[in-house]
């Protein structure tokens, strides 16, 4: 069993913000979801803690090993996609600057590049891999985005529904046995 969970809130996140692999902190609001993350998480069972490299992501995986007795695991791979030159924007700016690529974005175009960073279908198979090197049972913190990767990697949801599938700030989504 693998458990995935988005970290707490940044002010980008609240901002509406492109974050990508700008390397923001939680924010207080952030923090209290956290804990209530790992109070949640500490019924589970997991055995591993595994989390981005990201300090909002690691910081969420930080305050939930406390309450669990684990040491976050990082790995790179569990890192939000490459936003090249849309992270530190607003979205409200990208969708109005450059609709095309907003557009081909939200519908999960699977020929969809971030301009100067990584494509949707890199991300995926990033994740991926990094899935199937998990210690079971585990909850894996890591991002919006990688959540998303995580479910078509894993064949639970197509490319195409990747902007539907809503994560929410340090709330759990459940994989069992991923491919």
């Amino acid at each position: 069993m693998i458990y995935l969970a988005r970290h707490g809130e940044t002010a980008d996140n609240a901002e509406g913000r492109v974050q990508g692999t700008i390397d923001t902190p939680l924010n207080e609001r952030g923090r209290e979801q956290a804990r209530a993350l790992a109070e949640h998480a500490a019924g589970l069972g997991v055995a591993a803690l595994y989390s981005s490299q990201l300090a909002r992501a690691l910081e969420t995986a930080q305050i939930v090993g406390e309450r669990l007795g684990l040491e976050p695991v990082v790995d790179d791979r569990f890192a939000e996609s490459d936003r090249g030159e849309w992270q530190g924007r607003l979205l409200r700016d990208i969708e109005r600057e450059q609709p095309e690529a907003w557009a081909a974005w939200r519908r999960g175009d699977p020929g969809f590049r971030f301009p100067g960073g990584e494509s949707l279908v890199e991300h995926v198979r990033r994740v991926g891999d990094a899935l199937r090197a998990v210690e079971r049972p585990a909850l894996v913190v890591c991002h919006g985005g990688t959540v998303r990767a995580a479910l078509v990697a894993t064949g639970r949801r197509p490319l195409g529904d990747f902007q539907h599938i809503r994560v929410p700030n340090a709330e759990l989504v459940k994989l069992e046995d991923p491919a």
